[in-house]
């Protein structure tokens, strides 16, 4: 139940200073109560957009680096973080021609990629400390498939599926432009 009019300090009740916009404090609570729901709506739409530019810009600040494969240039972004490398190239629905993503490890080991939430399929090489691709996986999306260097690397290039068999590349091949490799 609302207060009185006279129980406000300072004198009127909020309704009685517009009385063309609330007739009675039932009317009042009719209104926030019918406002509420669109509140609500815009306030998750905004939460929504502000997730998804925060994303975008979270992938967009990802520094690139041009590689190349014989005569082919690849701009690869870098994933060389554990939260980068863990996000990858997850929710893209499409990379631009000879656009992909570098992984780059502290160490070299048996480095493994796998595919959930990510919606393109993707070819990946596991790249030796030299340049040199130790061995090329395709991987289908929104698998969970593990996809393992057949050495030990401590690099992996995911490009569209296909990229590197359509340009004849395979194990045994150089990359040029990888940091930290001459």
């Amino acid at each position: 139940m609302l207060p009185s009019p006279g129980a406000f300090r300072g004198g009127a009740a909020p309704w009685t200073l517009a009385p063309t916009l609330f007739r009675s404090p039932a009317d009042v609570m009719t209104r926030i109560r019918s406002f509420l729901p669109r509140l609500a709506a815009g306030a998750g739409a905004c939460i929504a957009t502000a997730l998804l530019a925060s994303t975008a810009s979270a992938q967009a600040t990802l520094p690139v680096q041009t590689l190349r494969a014989g005569m082919h240039l690849i701009h690869a972004e870098v994933a060389s973080t554990p939260p980068t490398r863990e996000r990858g190239l997850m929710f893209r629905e499409r990379l631009g021609p000879n656009q992909g993503m570098l992984f780059i490890f502290e160490m070299p080991g048996t480095q493994c990629m796998w595919m959930r939430n990510t919606l393109i399929p993707l070819s990946v090489a596991f790249i030796a400390d030299d340049g040199t691709i130790a061995n090329i996986e395709d991987m289908a999306p929104r698998t969970e498939d593990s996809h393992c260097a057949a050495q030990p690397v401590r690099y992996a290039l995911e490009m569209e599926r296909g990229w590197f068999a359509k340009r004849g590349l395979k194990a045994g091949s150089r990359l040029e432009g990888i940091p930290g490799v001459r």
